[in-house]
């Protein structure tokens, strides 16, 4: 479905992405983890058209993304939700959300996912009316979830959904994650929390300073001692 091929990135003279090569299957739920500055969220917006590479190929479903512009690519079907939420703090939850959707031509559809992610957060429904500023931080997370799905992704990208939540928040968004999973969405998922990442998903990807450092099961991962001792919190 998605694959990158010996991608290289650079912003200036530092070689962000080096030769960086990932694929990613229909239905499956694919983790890319590293430290701060390993490069995943720099994959993201590689794969969204927003950074050029200068080396390598991105293809999906068959098609070249290299030089295309991210409109072209959310266009195919690639959504990204981006890190920080960035959800538009002056419009309501219910114009976030239809801004979600703002390409489409279904509308018939749009009124039936809008249901359905008000299923997925309910705390949306109620806050229907509010302004995005006015949310706290984890129902923020649920808009700039909820948005990015009105989209009708084939393909969303996560990048860091538990970043800055409290522990009882980060387990509802790993939830509803791995229950998009579960219905079907296919998901890339940019994570700094390792544990809860590899325990929903189907294989992961460790990127060190722009490299693949190893990739996997996830449950695979779960039980390698290096993983464990510098990415899992272990003593092994």
């Amino acid at each position: 479905m998605l694959k990158l091929e010996n991608v290289d990135v650079y912003y200036g003279h530092i070689h962000a992405l080096k030769g960086v090569s990932l694929d990613v299957e229909q239905g499956e739920l694919v983790a890319l983890l590293g430290a701060n500055g390993a490069g995943k969220s720099t994959s993201l917006m590689t794969i969204s058209g927003i950074v050029r590479p200068r080396e390598g190929l991105i293809s999906y479903e068959g098609t070249n993304l290299t030089g295309l512009l991210p409109e072209a690519i959310v266009a195919r079907g690639i959504v990204q939700c981006p890190e920080g939420r960035r959800i538009f703090g002056g419009l309501t939850v219910i114009e976030n959300l239809n801004m979600g959707a703002v390409r489409r031509k279904d509308r018939s559809d749009v009124k039936k996912d809008l249901e359905w992610v008000f299923s997925l957060f309910p705390v949306l429904k109620e806050r229907i009316h509010q302004t995005g500023a006015t949310l706290s931080g984890g129902e923020q997370q649920m808009l700039a979830i909820g948005r990015s799905l009105m989209a009708k992704p084939s393909l969303l990208m996560l990048d860091e959904p538990s970043l800055g939540l409290a522990p009882l928040l980060v387990q509802e968004i790993f939830k509803v994650i791995f229950n998009l999973h579960q219905q079907g969405v296919t998901i890339l998922l940019v994570e700094q929390n390792a544990r809860q990442a590899i325990a929903i998903a189907d294989r992961c990807y460790l990127l060190e300073t722009g490299q693949v450092a190893l990739s996997g099961n996830a449950a695979d991962l779960k039980t390698n001692v290096a993983v464990e001792r510098f990415y899992l919190g272990g003593t092994a």
